[in-house]
């Protein structure tokens, strides 16, 4: 199969229709072999009895349904298991995203060889308070920690190689850093393409501000993960004994001027209470990354490895 296009949803059944008969238009007309691939994220209104009807219509429609709302990352971890096409397209059901970018994306992954194809919505319809000015944000941020010089990381529009999809898994609020999360993987081909977006038509936006928070929060886990997943004593370890050291050193200055000054009331210090405070964070923090070290070495035996090639085997 060429192609498989991913669609995420939450209460769009007045697009539905639309899209889909755009996506087949665009994608017939290329000569793609295809699969549409809903993922119903617990919809209150009509959305999966349309799907039901679509799928009747058109035998490349399939679909999965959430009992209820679990949100877009697993609503796309779950899409990527279904899929089969040698290409994943990802984009949102609310038709602001243009099926017209799909040729295009489909050779810069066929043809160009990269890994995943990031869109650029450069002309936005959306609200700048609401969603351009902290979308601006958080792209630049997510391009200082992660070192991927992409300007819209959170674009629905992506384009992807099967085997990136099939060697990761998106949860929480991680959909938006899913190119930091293949790079991590070894995926670091990493394209972009400026798309065309368009004002949204029917129904309201699905997210709110909370999204950044968790967002923000997600960012932080994907960047610990990303350089202390396979070694935390490394991070839990040097933090330990920094502030145990800092400790100890002040605990000995103490000792110190109670022998050779002759300064009593130790104890009467706050020097004193922060020496202890400190010694004992830092036995905490090396501890806690010692049981992290015994947890890590449990598991490495499980870990799934993303494989490039093989040869006779």
């Amino acid at each position: 199969m060429d192609l498989s296009i991913v669609i995420p949803l939450l209460n769009e059944a007045e697009s539905l229709p639309e899209l889909e008969a755009w996506i087949r238009r665009v994608v017939e007309k290329e000569g793609y072999s295809y699969e549409i691939v809903f993922v119903d994220d617990g919809s209150t209104d009509n959305s999966w009895h349309i799907i039901q009807e679509l799928s009747k219509q058109n035998p490349n429609v399939k679909a999965i349904r959430f009992r209820k709302n679990y949100g877009k990352s697993p609503a796309l971890n779950e899409g990527f298991k279904l899929v089969q096409g040698d290409v994943v397209i990802t984009m949102d059901a609310d038709l602001q995203d243009s099926p017209d970018e799909i040729p295009e994306l489909y050779k810069m992954i066929k043809e160009e060889g990269y890994d995943l194809v990031s869109g650029w919505k450069k002309v936005r319809y959306d609200s700048k308070l609401m969603k351009n000015i902290p979308s601006k944000f958080f792209n630049w941020t997510t391009r200082r920690m992660s070192g991927i010089k992409l300007h819209d990381f959170n674009c629905g529009l992506k384009a992807y190689r099967l085997d990136l999809v099939k060697s990761i898994q998106v949860y929480g609020e991680m959909h938006r850093y899913i190119p930091v999360i293949a790079k991590m993987n070894g995926f670091g081909n990493i394209g972009e393409k400026v798309v065309h977006h368009q004002k949204r038509k029917y129904g309201t936006s699905k997210f709110g501000m909370s999204r950044f928070v968790r967002g923000y929060l997600d960012l932080l886990t994907i960047n610990f993960i990303s350089k202390f997943s396979n070694r935390p004593m490394h991070f839990f370890g040097l933090m330990g004994s920094v502030t145990f050291l800092a400790g100890f050193v002040i605990a000995l200055y103490l000792a110190c001027s109670r022998i050779f000054a002759h300064v009593y009331h130790m104890t009467d210090r706050p020097l004193f209470y922060f020496c202890l405070l400190a010694m004992v964070i830092g036995v905490q923090l090396f501890s806690t990354g010692f049981l992290a070290e015994m947890i890590t070495s449990t598991q490495r035996d499980k870990r799934v490895y993303s494989i490039s090639e093989r040869i006779n085997a």
